[in-house]
C-alpha cells in the first residue's frame, strides 16, 4: 500500500508539473507582442483617416505593433507582394482591402493558412477570410440612389464613374443605386471606369458632358471621382446645371458640397475601419471570437453629408486628419 501511495504521489506530481509547464507556455503565448498589418487598395486621402484609426488602436493596445501598407500602384500584384512580405516576416494578422476579390480569393486562402486574415472596406466573402469590417455597400448605394432622386425630382439621364468595376464595393454600390432607382424616371446611361487614374477620371467625366449634352447628373463611386467630376463640370461651365453626387470626404468634395457645386456625398467612416480592424484582430488572436456575427460581416454605417451639415463634419474629419 505504501508503494502504491508513493507511486500515485509521483504520478500526481508529474501531472502537476506538465500542467504548470503548459500554463507557462500559454501565458508566454498570450503575452507575445502581436504584429498586425493594415493593407489599403490605393493611396487616396481616404486611407489617411483609416491610418489614424489604426494608430489609435495601436496606442491603446500595449501588446500590438501595427504596420500600415499602401500599394504603390493600386494593383492586385502589388498587394500580393505586400502580403508575401508580411507572411515572410511572421505577421500575426492582416486586414486587407482586396483590389480584385474574385481573383484574389486564392491569395487570401493561402495567407489564411498561415495567419489571421480579415477584409476591410472591400470584402471577399467567398474566401477563407475570418471576418469583414466596413461599409454595407448595397445600403450605401441605396443612400446614393435616394440622393439622385432628390436631386432630380423630374428624372433624367445620369452617368456613373468608378475606378474598377470588378472591386466588390463598386459592384455593390452600383447594385444599390440601381435598386433605389427602379421605378423612377432616372436613366443610367452607363458606368465608366478609370483604373484609379485620376486624370482619366476627369477626362471620362468631360467626355460624358460633351457626348451627352442633356445629361442631368454625374455620380462618382470612389473618393477621387467626386473631385474629378467637379473639375470637369466646372471646366464645362455647367455647375448647377449638372448635379453631382459623390462618395467619401476628399477636401474638394466637401468644398463642393459647401458651395453647392456638389449636391451631396455619402461618406464612410474609415477611421472606424482602421480602429476596429486592429481591435478586433487583437481580440481574435487573444481567443475572443464572440464579436463575430453569423454573416462574418461587421458593418459600419455610412453618413449623408449635405450643405446643412458639411461644416460640422469637416471640423470632425480635419481633427482626425491631424489638422486641428
Amino acid at each position: 500500500m505504501k508503494g502504491l501511495t508513493r507511486y500515485l504521489i509521483i504520478c500526481a506530481c508529474s501531472l502537476l508539473m506538465v500542467a504548470c509547464a503548459r500554463t507557462a507556455d500559454s501565458n508566454k503565448s498570450s503575452s507575445k507582442n502581436l504584429r498586425l498589418a493594415f493593407i489599403t487598395n490605393n493611396s487616396a486621402d481616404f486611407w489617411t483617416i483609416a491610418r489614424r484609426g489604426t494608430e489609435k488602436a495601436d496606442a491603446e493596445l500595449d501588446d500590438v505593433t501595427v504596420e500600415f501598407k499602401i500599394p504603390s500602384d493600386g494593383t492586385a500584384a502589388e498587394q500580393k507582394r505586400i502580403v508575401d512580405d508580411l507572411l515572410a516576416k511572421g505577421t500575426d494578422g492582416m486586414a486587407m482591402s482586396p483590389v480584385d476579390p474574385e481573383n484574389q480569393t486564392q491569395l487570401i486562402n493561402e495567407a489564411a493558412k498561415q495567419t489571421l486574415v480579415m477584409t476591410q472596406d472591400s470584402d471577399a466573402p467567398k474566401s477563407d477570410r475570418a471576418f469583414y469590417v466596413g461599409t454595407d455597400n448595397i445600403a450605401a448605394g441605396h443612400q446614393a440612389g435616394g440622393l439622385i432622386k432628390e436631386a432630380l425630382p423630374q428624372g433624367g439621364k445620369i452617368m456613373i464613374f468608378v475606378g474598377k468595376l470588378d472591386v466588390r464595393n463598386a459592384q455593390e454600390r452600383y447594385q444599390g443605386i440601381r435598386e433605389a432607382l427602379q421605378g423612377s424616371n432616372v436613366e443610367i446611361i452607363d458606368i465608366r471606369t478609370d483604373d484609379t487614374d485620376q486624370v482619366r477620371a476627369k477626362s471620362n467625366a468631360a467626355d460624358t458632358l460633351v457626348k451627352y449634352p442633356d445629361i442631368k447628373a454625374l455620380v462618382g463611386l470612389w473618393s477621387y471621382n467626386g473631385p474629378a467630376i467637379l473639375n470637369a463640370v466646372r471646366d464645362a461651365n455647367k455647375i448647377g446645371q449638372v448635379k453631382i453626387i459623390a462618395f467619401d470626404e476628399e477636401d474638394p468634395t466637401l468644398a463642393g458640397v459647401r458651395d453647392g457645386s456638389i449636391f451631396a456625398t455619402v461618406v464612410q467612416q474609415p477611421f472606424e475601419f482602421g480602429y476596429q480592424a486592429i481591435q478586433l484582430m487583437h481580440k481574435w488572436l487573444r481567443g475572443d471570437r464572440s464579436f463575430i456575427p453569423a454573416s462574418k460581416q461587421i458593418f459600419i454605417p455610412t453618413l449623408v453629408i449635405k450643405r446643412d451639415n458639411v461644416e460640422e463634419f469637416t471640423k470632425k474629419i480635419n481633427h482626425l486628419r491631424g489638422r486641428s
